[in-house]
């Protein structure tokens, strides 16, 4: 141990424990998975905060050996046992890539595509491309003027190869389109439980193996289209867990993007028409509503009720109006 943080120093990075780990220190060889969380901070006075990932409710997941964009996390957490708490002051060299990680991991977040504004060409290119925004104006500011980084690491698990499952993104193509299935039928075992945020994520995961694989296919081709029929029952399972989480507009962008491929997919229609009544657009939820019933007429019952409590609601809305303009005219 003593020799890796003498090494650490050799290289610009200095390790400060703030509390410390327990059991033996993993060799942390290729393949081997570490849980942590991370806060990033400038070394200004203020220690500017730039990430915390307790903030986003998820720590990061890093396997050794995949080629982080960011090669100064290995090398630290490599130092570090479970449970363990340390600050790591790393030289500008080491963290040139760091806005660009960010970028990707808040976009991630967010529910994103980690590469989306990235042009094809490395990193080094375009932190050099002085037109390049990133679109986090501290992100922007960091990448026209790097500078030294604090990453104060929390250590929660580390997990030798072969003890877990790997997460999408570390897959191979293969093993992403293996894992499909297998992480779609959780999500469908996790929704009959009623762990609808649960089954929601599984759902997510399975869209991001597939639009990953898509990327790689030109737009229209055989490819393309056999993937995208793939992932569209499953952007409709991840649609209705957004229901009953009650996160509509997220449900009318993803139907409304189904829509504009397969314009006879009555699940859109209908679950779309489900999030315009919950977010008070009437004449759209109509008209969702009576498209579903066109392409499908068993659905009458089903559709009648919805109407029955999108009317219902609408008159309730009034009321509401009135007593809230009426107590504003007083």
């Amino acid at each position: 141990m003593a020799e890796r943080l003498i090494l650490l120093d050799a290289d610009g990075i200095k390790k400060k424990v703030l509390h410390a780990g327990k059991g033996e220190l993993s060799l942390f060889g290729d393949g081997t998975k570490a849980t942590f969380h991370y806060k990033t901070q400038k070394c200004d006075d203020d220690r500017t905060v730039i990430d915390d990932s307790r903030t986003r409710g998820k720590p990061m997941e890093l396997i050794i050996g995949k080629k982080f964009k960011l090669p100064v996390w290995e090398t630290i957490i490599s130092t570090m046992k479970e449970g363990e708490l340390a600050e790591f002051l790393c030289d500008m060299k080491h963290v040139l890539l760091y806005p660009m990680v960010s970028k990707s991991l808040r976009n991630i977040a967010v529910g994103k595509d980690p590469l989306e504004g990235q042009r094809h060409c490395c990193g080094i290119a375009q932190m050099h491309d002085h037109h390049h925004f990133l679109g986090y104006p501290d992100l922007d500011e960091l990448q026209h003027n790097p500078q030294p980084l604090i990453f104060t690491i929390e250590m929660i698990q580390v997990q030798e190869p072969g003890t877990y499952r790997q997460d999408p993104w570390a897959m191979t193509d293969e093993q992403k389109l293996e894992a499909v299935p297998f992480i779609h039928e959780e999500g469908n075992q996790l929704y009959k439980q009623g762990k609808i945020a649960e089954a929601s994520t599984k759902y997510y995961d399975a869209i991001a193996c597939l639009k990953n694989l898509q990327l790689k296919e030109r737009p229209g081709s055989e490819e393309w289209i056999e993937l995208d029929l793939m992932i569209t029952p499953l952007l409709l399972n991840y649609c209705q867990c957004k229901l009953l989480l009650e996160e509509y507009y997220e449900v009318v962008e993803h139907c409304t993007a189904i829509l504009n491929k397969y314009e006879d997919n009555v699940k859109a229609y209908f679950r779309r028409g489900k999030a315009h009544a919950a977010i008070w657009n009437k004449e759209d939820a109509e008209k969702d509503f009576a498209m579903a019933l066109k392409l499908d007429p068993s659905l009458t019952s089903l559709v009648n009720r919805e109407l029955k409590m999108l009317e219902a609601r609408m008159q309730e809305k009034d009321k509401e109006d009135k007593i809230r303009f009426k107590g504003l005219f007083q």
